[in-house]
């Protein structure tokens, strides 16, 4: 590890900070449907938007309506989708001639969009067309983040509402995060992309002669409109095979750092919008500050490990120490512009989030590297995790880690206000068992079936990883992938389709309904014997509450894999192909 690399963390940790009020307050101010300094352009849209829906703004709907609309809208997301998919051979923007897709990659992909996954088992620049790209992957981009906004914002007012039976209006709160916060931003980003060199064009594709004299097709089209939802938005798919390594999509060190703050930035100013909604601040920063413990010790772990190098090269003595010349440790599937330190920052904190997207292969890290991006995931995507989805899914965490505290000193627990009674609990029990349910499950399966073991690239505790990764990253709607498993099998497809609707969907209808309960429930006056839920002390109660439960479900699996891997690297045993 370098004083560089440090300094490179440590800038992004205060930006990120910095930018974590202002964004917080200014989306407080949207969804509470207040003027903002783009009202003036922006509400004659947003009115039209609901007369030409049929939408009554001020209606409020009651939790199971709020999730019907939900289910009904991706449901109609996933159909539109997959239409465009097997339909692009015949429809225009398609200057490659791309065919329709393959059904079961169809389905996958489709559900994949739709629940802000972003898994890709296809190579974008030669499967999709212009007009999928820009019409069904760019539009889903927005739309699953906005849900996931809209859904955190109605648990959110669960803890806020007094004696009410509506959590807000799901088309209101879906318009308004895409209208007001993932559109004008997005549009920011995207030119300044363009103006670090990102492609935005229609053209096709670039027939070039290398040095060597070999033909080489270089792969271009509409890309920076689809990066900067992509990143921002925490979807993770790239328009290109190699997502943010390739130049194409992050070419400049200045494009790097927008890309780590947006993927950050809304699920900051998340916890921001919840203290503010709640009138203590603090509360949300209480929050802020779990995601940060958890988050820094995942990217020290994963530094460490990727500084070290590899020591099976020692033998033939390597030098994988920094120096003015190199950056040292790991580089396997890395790129020599960003080196150990920015990689390993960026794989934490795109698996942190749901995000995805990636600048180095995390299947090249270390075995600790390594686990440190799966462990990410397996936490249920709460170190900030994906917009929305990241602050609903610690405040499951919240929920439980106050009924713990209740059991301590016999005490009905409560939290931001409201008692927490059995059906609270019971819901957020289940929406968290419905994870380790679909990962573990659905890597157990994988793992005893031809059809599961034939995608691994690695023998041993390493393509058993593969495995475990691939169920992590769909069910935690991350799309990150360990990508030595060739996953684009009907297999696959279908299991790990399947992962991501119980990741998306099986997980957040309890907590709507936990949502729905709090809000008809009185708001209480804090008393002398009431846990401080603002206080360090919250804080240490919810990361080891977060960390228990992670390491009594998964740790068993993890020792499996990387685990075990490590221990045998250290030891000078290596696992190749099968």
């Amino acid at each position: 590890m370098t004083v560089n690399g440090w300094v490179q963390i440590a800038i992004l940790c205060v930006i990120v900070v910095a930018l974590t009020r202002p964004l917080g307050g200014y989306m407080t101010r949207v969804f509470a449907g207040e003027r903002t300094f783009l009202s003036p352009v922006l509400r004659p849209i947003e009115r039209l938007v609901y007369w030409c829906c049929g939408v009554e703004e001020n209606h409020e709907q009651h939790w199971l309506t709020y999730a019907v609309s939900m289910l009904l809208f991706s449901l109609a997301g996933f159909a539109t989708l997959y239409a465009w998919q097997r339909l692009q051979g015949v429809l225009p923007f398609n200057p490659q001639g791309q065919s329709a897709v393959e059904p079961s990659s169809a389905f996958n992909t489709a559900v994949s969009f739709v629940t802000n996954t972003n898994w890709q088992s296809y190579e974008p620049e030669t499967t999709m067309s212009y007009l999928t790209q820009m019409a069904g992957l760019t539009v889903h981009n927005f739309l699953s983040a906005a849900t996931g906004i809209a859904l955190a914002l109605a648990l959110i007012r669960g803890f806020v509402r007094r004696e009410a039976n509506g959590v807000g209006n799901f088309w209101v709160d879906l318009t308004r995060a895409t209208l007001y916060v993932l559109l004008p931003i997005s549009v920011v980003i995207a030119l300044f992309y363009v103006w670090q060199g990102v492609p935005q064009n229609l053209a096709a594709y670039v027939d070039a002669t290398t040095l060597e004299g070999a033909k080489q097709t270089i792969a271009q089209g509409p890309v920076a409109s689809q990066e900067a939802i992509k990143i921002l938005g925490t979807n993770g798919g790239g328009f290109l095979n190699a997502n943010s390594a390739h130049p194409y999509e992050n070419p400049t060190p200045l494009s790097n750092l927008v890309q780590l703050l947006s993927i950050f930035a809304i699920s900051a100013g998340l916890t921001n919008v919840l203290g503010r909604m709640v009138r203590d601040e603090r509360q949300g920063w209480a929050l802020f500050a779990v995601m940060g413990v958890l988050f820094l010790a995942g990217v020290t772990v994963a530094y460490w490990s990727e500084a070290q190098g590899n020591p099976a090269f020692a033998a033939f003595h390597v030098d994988s120490a920094p120096s003015a010349l190199q950056a040292g440790g790991n580089m396997e599937g890395k790129e020599v512009r960003f080196g150990p330190a920015v990689s390993a920052l960026y794989a934490t904190m795109t698996t942190d989030t749901s995000c995805g997207c990636v600048i180095a292969m995390h299947d090249s890290f270390l075995p600790l590297g390594g686990m440190v991006t799966l462990v990410d995931i397996e936490l249920g995507e709460v170190i900030f995790g994906g917009v929305g989805s990241g602050l609903y899914g610690i405040l499951a965490f919240a929920i439980v880690a106050m009924f713990v505290a209740g059991l301590m000193v016999g005490r009905t627990p409560e939290y931001l206000g409201k008692k927490l009674e059995a059906k609270e609990v019971k819901m957020t029990i289940l929406a968290l068992l419905s994870l380790p349910f679909s990962i573990l499950g659905g890597a157990a399966i994988a793992t005893v079936l031809p059809q599961g073991l034939a995608g691994i690239a690695n023998t041993g505790p390493h393509g058993f990883s593969e495995i475990l990764y691939a169920y992590s990253s769909a069910t935690g709607n991350n799309g990150s992938a360990f990508a030595g498993l060739s996953a684009n099998t009907w297999f696959y497809n279908t299991t790990l389709g399947i992962s991501m609707l119980i990741g998306r969907f099986v997980f957040v209808i309890p907590l709507l309904a936990v949502a729905g309960s709090l809000a008809q429930k009185k708001l209480g006056a804090p008393s002398a014997g009431t846990f401080p839920t603002h206080s360090p002390q919250f804080v240490g109660l919810l990361v080891g509450v977060i960390l228990i439960m992670g390491g009594l479900t998964y740790f068993p699996a993890v020792a499996l894999g990387p685990v075990t891997e490590q221990v045998a690297m250290n030891q000078g045993t290596l696992y190749p192909g099968p």
